[in-house]
């Protein structure tokens, strides 16, 4: 393969945020050591792009990838987004001159909008790496409330525009096989590859956490060793359904009195009205530091709202959680979730989310065999980075010959 394979990657998340930092730059460092040429653009917010941009600029230089941060804008709404979309046509056509891209990468929707003009405009190569059926996401995630007729407008643009980039795109990437089979029935004819989120597993890897930071660590949460802790990792609100995951809490400290929840996320949250707010540990941490506050958990639970949308959708958290062999409790109606869970023996499956069923994962999980949870196989067949890469690397061969 040509040294010379300028790729474009686009994506309109963040390298600093940290989606960026867990499932867009692993996966591009990987693919850079098999010779292929990266020019990124990504949308940045400020606050985490003045607090991480030396960590990502030192990471990009080590690993030759090009890199042209824009500033993300979110208001005001509708009109931010356009001036980004202008800003981002302009930057890729540019730099197209300069450097003669042959295939565009474009991460979900809203980039693709740049992907398909390139692709009809000088004929580059253009992979819609669509992550989930977005402009439904808007809409089940009450987001876009369609009965707006500027929400209404914008919906069935992107629905029209789903559309082109499905049949048009030399090859489609989607998270789940359930999302693949819905793209199928359709009738579109154009290449699925299915590549979930994976994971790194030399960072999240429970070899490398030492008895000593354990300790460290809970001494710093004021957790002690015979406490229980329920985990939950990642992002608040909108899919994640914070209140029931609460009363699945709720259904655990009566089983275990002296349990704790530490919730490590990038948002903030007011817990303060909870019954067992003074049991809730709420966390923010570096991408790196996370498999340490992984490894303090009995299991992790993460309840996703089940909709037509989030049958396409890969939860990265799960990947990381099975890496480190703690329990997942989840629920069906997402994604591969009940399928990942069967077949790795990755946890509990919660059928329904009400207090019968939270009791009967609760019973499951803490009077069952501790089993050596997630199968070590699977993770590395299906949900490891190398394996990630092998699929992209795979795709990329397959749209250039």
């Amino acid at each position: 393969m040509n040294i010379k394979t300028n790729i474009l990657y686009l994506t309109y998340d963040g390298l600093t945020d940290p989606l960026g930092q867990s499932q867009i730059l692993p996966y591009l460092e990987g693919l850079s050591k098999e010779g292929y040429s990266f020019t990124i653009i990504s949308f940045e917010k400020k606050k985490a792009f003045r607090q991480r941009r030396a960590l990502i600029e030192d990471i990009v230089k080590r690993n030759n990838i090009e890199w042209h941060p824009l500033p993300y804008h979110k208001f005001p709404p509708v009109l931010s987004t356009l001036y980004d979309i202008f800003r981002l046509y302009k930057k890729s056509t540019a730099l197209h001159r300069q450097k003669t891209f042959i295939i565009v990468h474009c991460r979900s929707y809203i980039t693709s909008l740049i992907g398909l003009r390139m692709l009809k405009k000088y004929k580059i190569r253009f992979i819609f790496d669509m992550r989930g059926f977005w402009a439904d996401e808007r809409v089940d995630g009450g987001l876009w409330n369609l009965k707006n007729p500027v929400y209404r407008i914008i919906y069935n643009f992107f629905k029209r525009a789903e559309q082109q980039f499905l049949n048009e795109a030399d090859h489609i990437v989607a998270l789940t096989q359930n999302a693949r089979n819905e793209i199928i029935s359709w009738g579109i004819l154009t290449p699925v590859s299915v590549i979930p989120c994976c994971v790194d597993l030399s960072l999240f890897n429970p070899d490398r956490i030492s008895e000593e930071q354990k300790v460290k660590l809970r001494n710093a949460l004021g957790i002690s060793e015979k406490q229980i802790v329920l985990l939950y990792l990642g992002s608040l609100g909108t899919w994640y359904m914070v209140n029931e995951m609460l009363s699945f809490f709720s259904i655990l400290k009566e089983r275990e009195p002296d349990a704790k929840f530490l919730i490590l996320s990038p948002d903030t949250w007011d817990f303060q009205k909870q019954p067992f707010s003074k049991d809730i540990i709420l966390k923010q941490a570096e991408r790196k530091d996370v498999p340490a506050y992984i490894s303090l958990a009995y299991a992790s639970v993460f309840f996703i709202k089940p909709a037509f949308s989030k049958k396409a959708s890969s939860a990265t958290k799960m990947a990381e959680l099975m890496a480190m062999h703690i329990p997942v409790i989840t629920n069906t109606g997402w994604g591969d979730a009940e399928h990942i869970i069967n077949e790795a023996n990755a946890g509990v499956l919660v059928y329904s989310l009400d207090m019968k069923n939270y009791q009967k994962a609760v019973d499951s999980l803490i009077s069952g065999p501790r089993q050596s949870y997630a199968d070590a196989f699977v993770i590395k067949e299906q949900f490891s980075l190398t394996k990630g890469v092998e699929l992209y690397k795979a795709l990329y061969q397959d749209v250039t010959d």
